[in-house]
């Protein structure tokens, strides 16, 4: 089971679009995925039909219940959800007495190994705080979206140190597994420029495929349906089956 942590600080990169859109993918290429939302706004768990008010994410990580109960089936043959929502918000108020805080969620993923996962997405929160430090400790991998915009990749030396510290004080497995150009608009310089930063900066960290910029994205959410069904031929869906037949091929380095 690949645990993948989809990460980056700065909101507006493209992190739930990926986890929604990439988990339909891996399915649609064979896979079984387990969607994790830890975002308290809950995008992904209402893209994927399961809206929830993160009540019971909130307890998996209080350790008071397992996450085999808190996770459901959505709409997509092969993926399910374990559903987050606004009582994450107070995540780091209600966690602040407990030791060790940022292993429940690793704990938690352990206490899945023998079921049918291939892959288990974390959707992350667009800061840095208790959720998604425990993302990163409980994963083996990182997949971070850069939206292409002058703004977007000044946060990227924010996420590299946050990586590296993670990695050299809680979890020393955390690997890079690539970082993916999101809202690309190849007709703009400011797009071309972002992606040959990305490649130049992060080498054969970034992956090949970029993700281009469609109003699709922006429509499908409010349908509850991802790409692959909302608009199975248009780039969004090419461009994230891409991006997984790139995950499937490789392994974090």
């Amino acid at each position: 089971m690949r645990t993948i942590a989809i990460t980056n600080q700065k909101g507006g990169s493209g992190k739930t679009t990926t986890a929604v859109n990439l988990a339909g993918a891996l399915a649609e290429q064979g896979g079984k995925v387990l969607v994790l939302d830890l975002d308290p706004q809950g995008n992904a768990s209402r893209w994927l039909g399961t809206p929830s008010d993160g009540k019971r994410m909130l307890s998996v990580l209080s350790r008071e219940s397992p996450l085999a109960d808190v996770v459901v089936p959505t709409s997509i043959d092969g993926v399910h959800v374990a559903p987050g929502g606004a009582w994450l918000a107070s995540a780091e108020r209600a966690l602040a007495g407990e030791v060790g805080a940022e292993l429940a969620l690793k704990e938690a993923l352990a206490s899945l190994d023998g079921m049918s996962w291939d892959f288990v997405l974390v959707d992350t929160p667009p800061t840095l705080g208790l959720l998604t430090i425990s993302a990163l400790v409980a994963c083996d991998e990182v997949l971070a979206p850069v939206e292409a915009s002058s703004l977007a990749i000044v946060g990227v030396g924010d996420l590299v140190r946050t990586v590296e510290r993670v990695r050299d004080r809680l979890n020393p497995r955390l690997r890079w597994l690539g970082v993916v150009a999101t809202r690309v608009d190849s007709r703009t310089n400011v797009s071309r420029e972002v992606v040959a930063l990305i490649r130049t900066r992060f080498g054969s960290d970034a992956f090949d495929t970029i993700v281009r910029e469609s109003v699709r994205f922006k429509e499908a959410p409010s349908h509850q349906v991802w790409m692959g069904e909302y608009d199975a031929h248009g780039v969004g869906h090419r461009d994230y089956r891409s991006l997984a037949t790139e995950v499937r091929a490789r392994r974090a380095a």
